[in-house]
């Protein structure tokens, strides 16, 4: 079989800007793959993250020997066989081989008409999506929390870890504004292991669900101080990029929280799920900041999930991919009624 391949960089403004402890950026750049066989288009995207070594330009740089891959293959339904090849040639950069995966994944449910949740052979079930209230002063991520749950968000995830001792500031503002709401915390690596259960103290008193990446991956003894000494579960982010990395942690977490751009597409993503399941953990899937030509295969897992953070392409002030349908953040298989990942050229319905 002939595939043909392409691929594209595009940068996405965000709607205001997104901060997080590490820093606050405004716009981002993604790389979108297209993998055609004459009938169908799959298409996927790179989000990818400098804090994993990764830019637009190395996508772009290596995007060529891992497409030379896909067309040598000649098959998108032997996506494993593509993993396998891929490996070879480039060794790391899991968000351009996540863009790869999902192009391939997209094209081969599309030829079979099917949705990629059933191609996958997943059963149909929901999750609901958190919305993010990124790091800024208390009073605006006050009006963020308050406008999202207007929105019909009922899951936030708050985003706290500043250097300036505010944090609880900050979350006592979000609280307020919205009552009701299951909250989530991510400090994003920027606690000590002291600071993390102190905080976890008031974070419990405040009806947080659970704490994500309160210390740096580098500090895994850190994170067993304070997964034995905080009254929350934890979850971990940055601590785990793969399967391989899940038994390090299975001892100090509760929760494992899985990117597509981190292990590299579906694949990848689904091994690490059930790696996780395998050490009693429970998933979380996440992304970045992305095009819904990358989020639109992650809602496919959403069967196999405890909790979802795929609200990267509602962060953006536009998209030109549709994706799936995610009123209020509810991801439902049964309502994923395209071919293939569900995500599509917004102008034009192609894809």
């Amino acid at each position: 079989m002939t595939l043909e391949t392409d691929f594209e960089r595009i940068e996405l403004e965000t709607a205001e800007p997104f901060g997080i402890a590490r820093g606050t950026t405004t716009a981002t750049e993604n790389v979108v793959v297209r993998i055609a066989d004459g009938d169908h288009v799959g298409i996927g995207a790179a989000a990818p993250s400098a804090h994993y070594g990764e830019t637009a330009d190395t996508v772009e740089a290596v995007l060529p020997d891992l497409l030379s891959v896909v067309r040598s293959v000649g098959d998108p339904h032997a996506i494993d066989t593509v993993h396998d090849g891929m490996a070879r040639v480039v060794r790391r950069n899991p968000a351009a081989k996540a863009a790869v995966d999902v192009a391939l994944h997209d094209l081969a449910a599309k030829r079979v008409d099917l949705p990629l949740y059933r191609y996958l052979g997943i059963g149909s079930g929901t999750v609901t999506s958190s919305y993010t209230v990124s790091l800024a002063g208390p009073e605006a991520m006050a009006d963020r929390a308050r406008a999202a749950t207007e929105a019909g968000y009922e899951v936030l995830k708050v985003k706290l870890g500043a250097s300036d001792g505010a944090d609880r500031d900050r979350f006592d503002a979000v609280r307020a504004a919205a009552p009701g709401a299951t909250i989530r915390v991510d400090a994003n690596e920027a606690w000590t292991p002291k600071q993390a259960v102190r905080n976890a103290g008031w974070l419990a008193g405040g009806d947080v669900e659970f704490l994500e990446q309160p210390v740096p991956a580098a500090n895994p003894e850190g994170l067993r101080q304070v997964y034995e000494g905080a009254p929350l579960p934890v979850a971990v982010d940055e601590s785990v990029e793969g399967a391989s990395d899940v038994p390090g942690v299975a001892d100090r977490a509760d929760v494992v929280v899985v990117k597509l751009m981190k292990c590299g597409g579906v694949r990848p993503a689904v091994e690490t799920i059930h790696a996780a399941r395998a050490h009693g953990l429970e998933v979380m899937l996440g992304c970045m900041l992305e095009t819904n030509a990358a989020i639109a295969a992650g809602a496919q897992l959403a069967p196999l999930l405890d909790y979802a953070d795929l609200d990267g392409s509602l962060l953006l002030a536009s998209d030109p991919h549709d994706g799936v349908p995610m009123p209020g953040g509810e991801l439902d298989t049964t309502t994923f009624d395209r071919p293939g990942t569900g995500a599509r050229y917004a102008t034009n319905g192609d894809g």
